[in-house]
């Protein structure tokens, strides 16, 4: 077993870097075999630094390094000596360096067989670069921090035939033949810039050109990069990219500001995309779209992911972290400005129920397990595994909170603000939340809690009316849970951790006429605002009163529109106020929650009584109201299908204080076959209505069709019957778009029955050549929640199509099993030590994907103790692999040790 002690690294023990880098030249050989990297960093002992050691020794300079052959280390032009530095295999230590220098290293790498995708990396066209959040040290010796500013010049030299592209960040300032079959490639990144964003790559490449003329006049020219063949699949993610710049002009004021912009596909990829300065590195999956291979969930996904690294150009790349700890600062930002484009895009009320549906999903349960903690966190072991939802997503949710309470005006004036005292600096949260504060006028200081504290708040509601006076009396209250308040790190308790949130509680007052009433409090001007529909009120303390005035009858009340918070909610509404809502509520996010409210109650009732042997109950109530939206649907197909969808098991499961995953799953089912029993007719007539005719087209309003069309067929493949399954059949064959044709396989995988398996060998038949077509294929056998699915996946391992080396391919075949919610939990633990297995292996190859398969097990102990006692064997055993990565361990630890 492995017995190192891995190293906790803390916010509060930051220091300024010894010494800035003023300059990077980089030459890089591409030789056959090995990568001959040679570095030229202009150093400077930092002032800032020096002024805080005071009398202590001066630190010497300390560069890190990992996986580096070291030729040569030369300072102002003279080679030193080996008892001149101190090289170990992560630090390059130089004793007394002089205050400046030029410091000259000359290393050689073995980029071919990098499988952890860290650094410089090989895949199949070529070389490619992942550099955040510490892969610079894997190219070259440098101090690699995310505070330490540099310019950088870059010199590719390579194979002509082999490698003829050669990119790397910011403009090309040269470029040449070296003999008859090598050429050479300079570029050059006007801007200072951290060593995370810097991205090389060497391959062999089609590209799609185009240019965008910015609001200020200038042409900057733009490419996209593919894998040979594969142009006629990236003019959407072209698309997606000058919409995003138009978009940052008009809604930020934000302008492109290099000559060149680039994005670079590749299929061996850890992450979604990488906002490199001007040098986009993507996984194929958000680039590649074509309306055969691609489904509409792609097609938008490409759109967020594309404008997710531009608009990291601004709020990533010219303000940047200082460091790791306060990642949020540009990804929470940076997620939001995303969805609000997915917004502006596509429909807001949909785009913005699939955030919270994904947010419940993902974050929440992150927050109550093992691996809670803060959007800011106060410590970690591995960085790596703070790429996390709450970090992005909850991130996100926080910046959204500040735009709530301080308007739409002031968070621009915010922004611009931000951007004047920080651009080309590294900084913290707290600067961007001052911004905020100071160009608003608002004291933000309680609401930054929010960045320091741990776990999903727990927001408490109740109301009364006052028939006499006319009024009605709401009252907030809020709580943390205590696990989550200790931030998961077995550190002790701070007093501010148990300190109320600033929360922003968006609400409605809705009449029996299904009108929005009046939102007067008492004491105010009966004038003021009278027309105001939805009004924000900021809970500060543990509890408090709002009354309002004015109300001729008693209100439903529409709590948390839009979801202003990202909280659980517990308020006692009635089922009959709860369809009230749905049927009426002017805010579209909280019509689609009361629906998802009463599916819970429905579901999580009949879950109990079906692990006791009692038989579930289906009110007809339910069965009506899914009536109505479907008879409603034409105006927005799209709600229709958020608001028909149930929540998923993983959402349901965080409600139950001890999960019994097969009587779930059987409830969940359940009350989807009640609704295709009653309501057979409805959905087969909302399915042929909603059909689309002519070729595919990637619109909202078409993907709101095809949404729904889709949720029908997959209620009507419920009464598992030949005419369902003929249906879904037929789609199958003649779908003219990916969309349908995959909603139709995802369908019949439900089912053991012979259309299955001709669905199945007639898709990989037809796709086999497509790598993210076949990921589909993968993940809906994995998905499936037919008995043996474990026994599908385990074949699955050794076909063809399978790679355990390529993060996709796990993704696709090994994560979605994960969140099988029946299948990974099931009784016998065969799941368990199954995915246990897999980490172990992957691990050997890329500690980064297997650290991310491990968080499957973060609720493990929300189980019955069976399962518990399952789940801990396996993960016990994972933990005993002698050289486990410190990316694994620190996961596994922390879900065994909680």
């Amino acid at each position: 077993m492995n017995s190192e002690t891995p190293q906790r690294i803390h916010r509060l023990d930051y220091t300024p870097p010894p010494f800035l880098v003023d300059s990077v030249e980089l030459d890089v050989h591409f030789n056959a075999g090995e990568v001959l990297v040679n570095s030229q960093l202009q150093l400077r002992r930092n002032p800032l630094a020096a002024l805080a050691a005071e009398a202590s020794p001066l630190p010497p300079l300390q560069l890190d390094g990992q996986g580096l052959e070291t030729i040569s280390v030369a300072i102002d032009g003279s080679v030193l000596g080996q008892d001149q530095y101190h090289c170990s295999d992560s630090l390059l230590t130089i004793v007394n360096p002089p205050d400046t220098l030029t410091l000259r290293t000359q290393v050689r790498i073995d980029a071919d067989h990098n499988s952890s995708l860290s650094g410089l990396f090989r895949s199949k066209d070529g070389y490619f670069t992942q550099c955040e959040a510490q892969g610079f040290r894997r190219i070259t010796w440098f101090p690699d921090r995310p505070d330490i500013m540099s310019r950088y010049q870059v010199t590719l030299h390579a194979d002509k035939t082999r490698l003829p592209v050669l990119l790397a960040n910011g403009n090309p300032v040269g470029s040449g033949d070296e003999g008859p079959d090598r050429h050479w490639a300079k570029w050059e990144d006007p801007f200072f810039k951290p060593c995370y964003l810097f991205a090389l790559v060497a391959a062999r490449l089609d590209v799609l050109r185009d240019e965008f003329t910015t609001s200020s006049g200038r042409s900057v020219q733009l490419a996209v990069f593919v894998e040979p063949g594969k142009l006629d699949q990236c003019a959407h993610a072209m698309d997606a990219l000058k919409r995003s710049m138009r978009w940052d002009e008009e809604v930020f004021g934000l302008e492109c500001d290099l000559d060149h912009y680039m994005i670079v596909a590749v299929g061996d990829f850890n992450m979604g995309a990488m906002e490199n300065k001007g040098l986009n590195v993507f996984n194929t999956k958000y680039v590649l779209a074509r309306a055969d291979i691609a489904t509409d969930a792609d097609y938008q996904n490409i759109d967020r992911v594309v404008a997710h690294e531009y608009f990291h150009n601004w709020t990533g790349n010219r303000v940047t972290c200082r460091d790791w700890f306060q990642l949020s600062l540009k990804e929470g930002l940076t997620v939001y400005r995303d969805q609000e484009f997915g917004a502006d895009m596509h429909s807001r009320a949909v785009t913005r129920i699939r955030e919270v549906r994904a947010l419940r999903a993902m974050q929440f349960p992150e927050d109550a397990g093992p691996m809670a903690h803060p959007v800011r966190p106060d410590s970690y072991i591995e960085i790596n595994n703070f790429y996390t939802s709450t970090v992005y997503d909850k991130g996100a949710e926080v910046v959204r909170m500040i735009e709530t309470l301080i308007g739409k005006q002031a968070f621009r004036r915010g922004m611009d603000l931000y951007f004047e005292r920080h651009d080309g600096q590294a900084v913290t949260c707290d600067d961007f939340v001052a911004a905020m504060a100071d160009a608003s006028g608002v004291d933000l200081t309680q609401f930054k809690r929010w960045y320091d504290q741990a776990g999903t708040p727990r927001l408490w509601a109740s109301g009364h009316y006052d028939e006499e006076a006319r009024s009605y009396t709401l009252t907030l209250s809020q709580s943390l849970p205590t696990r989550a308040a200790a931030d998961a790190t077995s550190e002790p308790l701070h007093s501010p951790l148990h300190s109320p949130f600033h929360i922003p509680v968006a609400i409605g007052l809705n009449g029996a006429d299904g009108e929005d009433m009046p939102l007067l409090i008492a004491g105010e001007d009966s004038t003021a605002d009278s027309g105001r529909t939805t009004r924000v009120l900021s809970l500060t303390d543990f509890e408090q009163q709002f009354v309002f005035t004015e109300l001729a009858a008693a209100p439903v009340v529409s709590l948390l529109r839009d979801f202003s918070a990202p909280v659980i909610l517990d308020f006692s509404w009635s089922d009959e106020e709860l369809a009230h809502l749905l049927a009426h509520d002017s805010d579209p996010f909280n019509r689609w929650e009361a629906g998802q409210r009463l599916a819970s109650r429905l579901i999580l009732a009949a879950a109990e009584d079906i692990s006791v042997g009692r038989a579930a109950y289906w009110p007809q109530t339910f069965v009506e109201a899914a009536a109505r939206l479907l008879e409603n649907a034409a105006a927005d197909p799209a709600f229709a299908a958020e608001a028909l969808t149930l929540p998923g098991e993983a959402t349901l499961a965080e409600e139950m204080a001890m999960v019994d995953p097969s009587a779930l799953h059987e409830a969940r089912n359940g009350l989807r076959r009640f609704v295709a029993e009653q309501l057979g007719g409805a959905l087969l007539h909302a399915y042929e209505t909603h059909a689309t005719s002519g070729p595919y087209q990637a619109t909202p309003a078409a993907a709101g069709r095809r949404a729904l069309r889709n949720l029908c067929l997959g209620y009507l493949g419920e009464l598992n019957s030949a005419e369902s399954r003929a249906l879904a059949m037929r789609q199958f064959e003649t779908a003219n778009n990916m969309t349908d044709q995959l909603a139709a396989l995802a369908t019949l995988a439900q089912d053991d029955c012979p259309e299955r398996v001709q669905a199945l060998d007639s898709f990989y038949e037809r796709w086999h050549d497509e790598a993210l077509v076949v990921d589909k294929w993968l993940s809906v056998q994995a998905a499936s929640r037919l008995p043996d699915t474990l026994a599908v996946v385990r074949e699955l391992l050794d076909h063809p199509a399978f790679d355990l080396r390529n993060p996709n391919k796990v993704y696709a075949l090994l994560n979605t099993f994960g969140n099988n919610h029946v299948r990974f939990h099931a009784a016998d633990g065969g799941g368990y030590l199954f995915l246990a297995t897999q980490i172990g292996e992957i691990d050997r190859l890329n500690p980064q994907v297997a650290a991310r398969l491990a968080r499957r097990f973060d609720r493990w102990r929300k189980f019955d103790q069976p399962r518990q006692q399952q789940a801990s064997f396996a993960l016990e055993k994972l933990r005993s692999i002698d050289g486990l990565s410190s990316d694994v361990r620190e996961i596994v630890g922390r879900a065994l040790d909680q």
